[in-house]
């Protein structure tokens, strides 16, 4: 069994993901199933997927806000790897290291199928460590880009070393690709302030009280996901404009698992918007391509 760390990250890359995460889409679909349980603040989440003909994969992290008092991380994890065949442990993950790379990838992945090849303006909204790690991401696919950070605290987006945005309709307006990576139960991105050809990937928002754009832009953009199975009934991003009728089902138009030529943009003018579920069989395909590149 391998013990895998951050010390493999010289042995990853973008484009090298993205090709793992296509090659895992072109098989047959995953089983997943999550477990929570709460004490409290605190929860364990236990995440589970299997992919015939790739193997099976249980993340488990555990949430400890009172941590933050004690000088250690709020999240901690593991990530185990079985052998599709025989069942066997394969590996054992970096709970941050797959995290991480599952879901910049995840994102990059719509990007690369619908923002414009000309995008040059990104705009990050949330200076966390996801937001961080988008930068190398579309970096991958948009080497001349320049980021603008906006977040709750200026300091925050300061700290990220690109320019910072005081008012976020104005950057907004101003982006090619705007990603969001927040916490927000509330929508931040209004509907009215978006452009012709831009593109949002939505990734903060993963529970059905949560949300970072408001129902007037879910109607205006074409709206794809990366598993309808984990965001359509799951996250309030989805949930809340098919409540109100803004959207139906049939909106979304497809996920990682239709033809590649359904998720696509069809002019420089579409508006268009991925929301990042971020499910466990992502994480099986992202484990699977990091002990693959770690092995050689």
């Amino acid at each position: 069994m391998k013990i895998i760390g951050h010390e493999a990250e010289p042995h990853l890359t973008w484009p090298g993901l993205l090709a793992a995460l296509e090659a895992g889409h072109r098989l047959p679909r995953a089983e997943i199933a999550d477990i929570l349980l709460a004490r409290g603040p605190d929860r364990l989440l236990d995440r589970a997927a299997w992919i015939d003909g790739l193997g099976s994969l249980v993340k488990v992290g555990t949430i400890v806000p009172g941590n933050a008092a004690r000088g250690k991380p709020t999240v901690n994890g593991a990530v185990v790897l079985f052998d599709d065949t025989d069942g066997m442990v394969t590996s054992m993950l970096d709970f941050h290291l797959v995290t991480k790379w599952k879901t910049a990838g995840d994102s990059l992945l719509s990007a690369r199928r619908l923002a414009r090849k000309d995008s040059r303006n990104i705009l990050l909204v949330g200076a966390g460590t996801v937001a961080r790690s988008m930068v190398g991401a579309y970096r991958s696919l948009f080497p001349d880009a320049r980021f603008t950070v906006w977040s709750r605290s200026r300091d925050s987006a300061a700290a990220m070393g690109h320019a910072v945005a005081d008012d976020l309709e104005t950057a907004v307006r101003a982006a090619d690709i705007i990603c969001t990576a927040t916490m927000a139960t509330q929508p931040l991105i209004r509907g009215d302030w978006l452009q012709p050809g831009q593109h949002l990937d939505l990734i903060g928002a993963y529970t059905p009280q949560m949300r970072e754009v408001d129902d007037t832009a879910m109607a205006r953009a074409r709206l794809f996901v990366d598993a309808r199975a984990t965001t359509i009934h799951h996250i309030g991003d989805l949930m809340a404009p098919l409540a109100s009728g803004a959207i139906t089902e049939a909106d979304v138009l497809a996920d990682f698992y239709d033809d590649p030529a359904l998720y696509v943009r069809r002019s420089d003018d579409d508006i268009t918007i991925a929301k990042n579920g971020g499910g466990a069989h992502l994480d099986l395909m992202t484990a699977t391509y990091i002990s693959q590149a770690v092995a050689g």
